[in-house]
């Protein structure tokens, strides 16, 4: 089993910038592929972003690309979503979520274990 616990959520004007956390805990595989995903009121859980497990490879979606930055440090088992120039419809609750390849990489079923979530509101 994997815990995962997300933090650095909240309220920022259109334009600023928040650092989300991801940080991982318990046992089940060694260096997972971490992927951050957000879900808005009504709506799927989209892709934001992802990392392979030895952090060198990040993906992105399109609507994100430029503006934020996915890394990991593997001593602390923590990933980090460094979120720049936010803009109203980057406002959702994202998750952190845990795998352990790199197949499907934007499809939420793939993931195997997800963290509670943060809410990030980002105001006009």
């Amino acid at each position: 089993q994997v815990h995962l616990v997300e933090s650095g959520g909240g309220l920022v004007q259109a334009g600023g910038s928040l650092r989300l956390s991801c940080t991982a805990s318990g046992r089940s595989f060694s260096r997972p592929v971490m992927g951050w995903f957000r879900q808005a009121p009504g709506k799927e859980r989209d892709f934001v972003a992802a990392i392979s497990s030895s952090g060198i490879t990040p993906y992105y979606a399109d609507s994100v690309k430029g503006r934020f930055t996915i890394s990991r440090d593997n001593a602390k088992n923590t990933v980090y979503l460094q979120m720049n120039n936010l803009q109203r419809e980057d406002t959702a609750v994202y998750y952190c979520g845990a795998r352990t390849n790199l197949m499907d990489i934007h499809n939420a079923d793939r993931y195997d274990y997800w963290g509670q979530g943060t809410q990030v509101t980002v105001s006009s």
